[in-house]
């Protein structure tokens, strides 16, 4: 996919102010710990994640959405009436109807004019929306969109605590629910638009190529849980692997279309699971890890969230400067992968 004239004109996070470190949710796991003799600290050892974020008991995804969606437009120089388009592109989601987007539009204020729904691709939402968004824009449907997401994990955190609480689990049958406890929250959003729209210096997204490898579909899976809450299982080891291996695929296919390279790309921004997912990756792709910029230490998986949330991060610490080459790598489960160009 090319995209000729399109720019990503701003960007802007929410967070919640409520930190969980992995000690702090260890804790609550004492009794579990103890009967397996399992030893404190691991969750941090195994996955690089010290602590992550909450939102308060009871936020909804459309709050968290507009929220993101309100301080975008706070630093953005696109009149909102100019916006055409609004997507919800979170895996979290208020209701099954309406779509979130609908209340997150109210929540913002966007003109009624603009077209409204959800977009949810598991952690790959947002650029999946980012690409939809561009390909309208291209086209002429529209000069503008606003792309937000709001990720709300602490249901799934607090179901899996109680389910490890209450079930016999031995070291092997607890695997399945240890990503969960990586889970973060946050918000992020970007006005998207056409290069017209733009004053200053032009961010453009030129690009890029995607790729599935849905034979791995159940590595992975999240539902509402009997109780009201959200469960989740995965197989982390498997989606380590399957998901390193579609990267590889998508990066070899990225590069013959973009023209860019291991050598000419400036900074790699990832989706962010931890640090053995950052290891395994940089390693098999072959980039310097130099080049990667990780937030996922101090904020966990944040789902669709976490790619363009460190993204924002890098450019507020000036690890992504004017005129570098940004590969945008993102995946999901399903599984997943888009790779985007972005000449900031």
């Amino acid at each position: 996919m090319r995209f000729t004239h399109v720019c990503l004109e701003s960007l802007a996070v929410a967070l919640p102010g409520e930190v969980w470190t992995s000690s702090s949710i260890e804790e609550r796991l004492r009794p579990l710990y103890e009967r397996l003799k399992l030893p404190f600290g691991r969750l941090e050892l195994m996955t690089g994640i010290r602590e992550r974020r909450m939102w308060p008991d009871g936020t909804l995804p459309s709050d968290a959405s507009a929220a993101a969606g309100r301080a975008v437009l706070g630093v953005s120089s696109v009149p909102r009436e100019k916006i055409g388009l609004f997507i919800h592109a979170a895996v979290s989601r208020d209701m099954l109807e309406p779509a979130s987007a609908s209340f997150a539009h109210r929540k913002i204020g966007l003109p009624a004019s603009a077209q409204v729904f959800d977009l949810s691709n598991a952690c790959l939402g947002f650029l999946n929306s980012i690409v939809v968004a561009a390909g309208m824009i291209d086209s002429g449907q529209i000069s503008c969109a606003l792309v937000a997401a709001g990720e709300n994990g602490r249901p799934l955190v607090e179901e899996t605590v109680r389910t490890l609480l209450a079930g016999s689990f031995d070291r092997n049958s607890i695997k399945p629910y240890f990503a969960n406890l990586t889970i973060g929250c946050g918000a992020v959003a970007a006005v998207i638009c056409h290069e017209d729209l733009v004053k200053g210096r032009k961010r453009r997204i030129l690009g890029g190529v995607c790729r599935s490898a849905t034979e791995h579909s159940e590595l992975c899976q999240g539902n509402t849980a009997e109780a009201g809450g959200l469960a989740m299982q995965t197989d982390s080891e498997r989606m380590l692997e399957a998901g390193v291996a579609l990267a590889k695929q998508t990066w070899d296919e990225f590069g013959a279309s973009t023209g860019w390279s291991r050598d000419t790309i400036t900074r790699a921004i990832c989706h962010q699971v931890g640090s053995a997912h950052r290891r395994l990756l940089f390693q098999t792709l072959g980039i310097d890890v130099a080049k990667d910029f990780s937030t996922f230490e101090t904020l966990g998986n944040m789902g669709s969230v976490s790619l363009p949330a460190t993204l924002s991060a890098a450019v507020d610490v000036g690890a992504v400067q004017d005129g570098d080459r940004v590969a945008l790598m993102g995946i999901g489960s399903g599984l997943n992968c888009l790779m985007l160009a972005l000449e900031w």
